[in-house]
């Protein structure tokens, strides 16, 4: 019989297994599950080398997926100036002045997480609202949605922008009257280049941004710098009891130092990396796709999905909706890709057999990605492809229905709902017209309906806190009676985290749940959370986690 190297006893543990969701105990050996039971079944595994934790009635589940995120970008922000919260830029001036005197040779001055309340009512352009905080040195604020950036006048001239500049389809540098630009810069096309003077020099956005790799390529120092903020990152993440991560950005050198960390035996999370298709790409470009997924098959390390936008976010008017925008009637958003494009996009990348994930976040642009994955199954036949879409903040009752015979999976964020209490809910008839809010965000219209349904965070969006985000989904604030209750149940909202997200990327096999010859992704919490409040889920913090067997977090000694 083989022996343990780690046993768990007296533990609550929910093993996602649906034939017997419940047990006391496990045992754990090379990366694997032993076996999982009562604490009589597990201490037969037990040598004195064993190292045996008494979980002591606490909460043992498995480690959480996280199944939208951006890493390279999260571990970066945790370097760089936060702002999130504040709402107005007088907050912001002593931060900013403080952060950028410690750093006087820093290229950029970059703000992370700022709220649009930030700018929402400014009678003068944000460059100029920026200049009065730092004129003389690049400084600029992106966005908590990684949506815009508020860029100061310095920044814009350095990057020859303050004339305006020509932008791809989606995205655009905001002129004013005067002729020159705002400083209000619409996604990533738009962006990108400003983020680029940053000390990182903008590689941990182009994945995001161009999903190509550095040009010129990164030196040994950058490819080790990098390396270096990944591991914070990545010991970020497993510090909130995260065991697998699914980017939502990617290129090849991510992979690459990923992997470098994978064969250094540094790497404490599962990440799958997948190619990020743009809209300026030539199709040609998806046989990259193809050769990542041929490259990187690794049991830490993989690829084999296409992540792709098609439109923005409703707090810059950029995500595309049927109706326009009720405070802005001539604006429906737009439309990243063009529908040909896409649609063409779809059928060549499911008949290579890969994963299609799309960001689509008003109704017009959950239409517009649910055609493609039409097309495709038509022109290649159905098969279990699991395509994503990711965020669905607003949804047809008859693209519900299609969803379900389409089986598309949805991806969701519990804290980006209006009814989350992260950010402010939009007041009435400014994003939404009161009809529309029955069908935005909705969690459990989707459920009902038998659509998969998988959380996550869209990490550095907002914190890669677990627990708080399941909270929201659990007990959503109440917005009155044109919005109905999306809530959750807690078992629900922890196997959303876990199995299913497992599931959703073909995992379900390796991770997602405890049972006999799965991965050992283990964590605990420090209470038993299901005798928490269902006030208190976001008060329950992590004891240890463990990732192949490996202790990758320990916040408390058990």
């Amino acid at each position: 019989m083989t022996t343990a190297e780690t046993i768990i006893l007296n533990g609550r543990v929910l093993t996602m297994v649906p034939e017997v969701p419940r047990a006391s105990a496990l045992a754990m050996a090379n990366g694997k599950i032993l076996a999982v039971g009562s604490d009589a079944d597990i201490r037969v595994f037990a040598t004195p080398q064993t190292r045996v934790i008494d979980a002591g009635g606490r909460s043992v589940l498995p480690g959480f997926i996280d199944s939208h995120v951006h890493l390279f970008q999260g571990s970066a922000e945790l370097d760089f100036l936060p702002v999130g919260g504040l709402t107005q830029l007088e907050q912001v001036r002593p931060k900013a002045l403080a952060y950028a005197s410690a750093r006087p040779d820093e290229p950029l001055i970059q703000g992370v997480g700022a709220f649009y309340d930030l700018f929402c009512s400014a009678t003068e352009a944000p460059r100029l609202m920026l200049d009065k905080i730092i004129s003389d040195r690049p400084f600029a604020l992106l966005a908590a949605d990684l949506h815009t950036v508020w860029a100061n006048t310095a920044a814009l001239k350095q990057r020859g922008m303050l004339n305006g500049a020509e932008m791809p389809e989606g995205s655009t540098v905001v002129m004013g009257d005067d002729g020159f630009a705002t400083g209000t810069l619409l996604e990533t096309g738009a962006f990108g280049p400003v983020l680029a003077l940053s000390r990182t020099g903008g590689r941990d956005m182009l994945g995001y941004v161009t999903g190509s790799d550095p040009e010129p390529p990164a030196t040994a120092a950058e490819r080790e710098a990098d390396k270096a903020m990944l591991l914070k990152g990545l010991d970020h993440v497993a510090a909130h009891g995260i065991t697998t991560l699914h980017n939502m950005d990617g290129n090849i050198y991510q992979l690459e130092l990923l992997s470098e960390l994978e064969t250094e035996d540094r790497l404490k999370a599962r990440v799958q990396v997948p190619f990020h298709l743009k809209n300026f790409d030539p199709l040609e470009r998806i046989e990259e796709a193809a050769d990542m997924h041929r490259q990187y098959q690794s049991d830490m390390v993989w690829s084999g999905r296409v992540k792709m936008f098609m439109d923005g976010v409703l707090e810059s008017r950029t995500g595309l909706k049927i109706r326009a925008y009720p405070d802005d009637p001539d604006n429906h958003g737009e439309a990243v890709f063009d529908p040909s494009h896409f649609n063409e996009a779809c059928r060549q990348i499911d008949a290579l057999g890969l994963q299609i994930s799309v960001h689509a976040v008003g109704d017009m642009a959950v239409q517009l990605v649910l055609d493609g994955y039409e097309c495709a199954q038509t022109a290649n036949g159905k098969r279990d492809a699991r395509h994503r879409v990711e965020h669905i903040e607003l949804i047809t009752e008859a693209d519900i229905a299609r969803m379900k015979r389409l089986d598309a999976v949805a991806s969701m964020q519990p804290r980006h709902a209006a009814f989350a209490g992260f950010f402010e809910p939009p007041k009435p008839d400014t994003v939404f017209f009161a009809d529309e809010c029955a069908r935005a965000y909705p969690w459990e219209m989707l459920r009902r309906a038998g659509i998969p349904l998988a959380f996550s965070t869209d990490w550095p969006v907002v914190p890669i806190d677990v627990l708080a985000n399941i909270q929201c989904a659990v007990t959503p604030r109440n917005l009155g009676v044109d919005w109905p209750d999306q809530s959750q149940s807690l078992l629900n909202s922890l196997k959303a985290y876990t199995a299913t997200n497992a599931w959703m990327a073909f995992k379900e096999n390796h991770t997602g749940s405890l049972r006999a010859g799965l991965a050992a992704d283990v964590v605990i919490l420090d209470a038993d959370i299901e005798q928490s409040a269902p006030h208190s889920v976001e008060a329950v913090s992590i004891a240890m986690t463990f990732c192949a067997g490996e202790v990758t977090s320990e916040l408390r000694s058990l």
